[in-house]
């Protein structure tokens, strides 16, 4: 069980947004081997994603208005309100909620001034935390200073330059520890975004199952030195996200 300090400014839960929540669980289910769980049948019908005997993510369905299937990634907070403010007055703004979510809490869709969407999310009480499906968030933005300043405003996070070896490539931190990852877009076509890793055991064989299943591959699996063996996909419905084969020094 872990502690509210412990938390607060860190990624603790996922969900993949589609106009077709079924479509999608097929894909993950196949592809990664998830279950599935339905949280307040007849009344939310959550689709929430398990593994080991955990809750990770969810599949949800998008609400009028919403960007194309994509994956949002969902920050704690220890104070919704107060963290709205500070988005708004860092220069983003509110782009949907907040949101009353029963015995789970509150949370608010944010849009950074590059607009790229994140979640916040005020638990209703302690839970324990998930650990190991989802090990890591990347930004890909078109001003990656303008982020790092809208982000340690948003949620205190600070950042480290991993060096010319890693094409400027920074690591969002919270306290001592790295959270995300922070890089300017190569393709100017791409909106800014934020995706999650998933980390599996064998990302080539990863990669050619989700072709199988009408995915796509936009990133080849590669070797990151001090980082691990990963590869970045598009789901059937537009949606990416990365897998990793971390590094076990990393």
């Amino acid at each position: 069980m872990s502690t509210v300090a412990s938390t607060v400014g860190r990624f603790v839960w996922h969900e993949q947004v589609s106009s077709d929540p079924k479509q999608a669980q097929d894909f993950y289910t196949q592809l990664f081997g998830w279950g599935t769980e339905v949280f307040k049948p007849g009344e939310l019908d959550y689709t929430m994603i398990s593994s080991g005997g955990q809750n990770h993510g969810g599949i949800s369905k998008s609400m009028e208005g919403a960007p194309p299937p994509h994956w949002l990634s969902h920050v704690r907070v220890e104070n919704l309100d107060e963290t709205i403010e500070k988005a708004k007055s860092a220069g983003g703004k509110l782009a949907a909620g907040p949101f009353e979510m029963g015995e789970v809490g509150r949370i608010a869709i944010i849009a950074d001034p590059q607009g790229a969407y994140i979640s916040a999310y005020e638990p209703e009480s302690e839970g324990p935390v998930a650990e190991g499906v989802f090990v890591w968030d990347e930004l890909g933005t078109t001003d990656a200073d303008d982020a790092q300043r809208f982000y340690s405003e948003v949620f205190g996070w600070t950042t480290s330059d991993m060096g010319p070896d890693y094409g400027g490539y920074r690591i969002f931190n919270r306290g001592e520890t790295g959270i995300a990852g922070l890089m300017t877009l190569p393709d100017a076509t791409v909106p800014p975004h934020w995706q999650p890793y998933v980390a599996v055991d064998d990302p080539d064989a990863t990669t050619a199952k989700a072709e199988e299943l009408g995915g796509v591959t936009l990133a080849e699996p590669m070797d990151v030195p001090k980082v691990g063996r990963i590869a970045v996909l598009r789901d059937p419905q537009g949606a990416t996200f990365g897998i990793i084969k971390p590094d076990p020094a990393s």
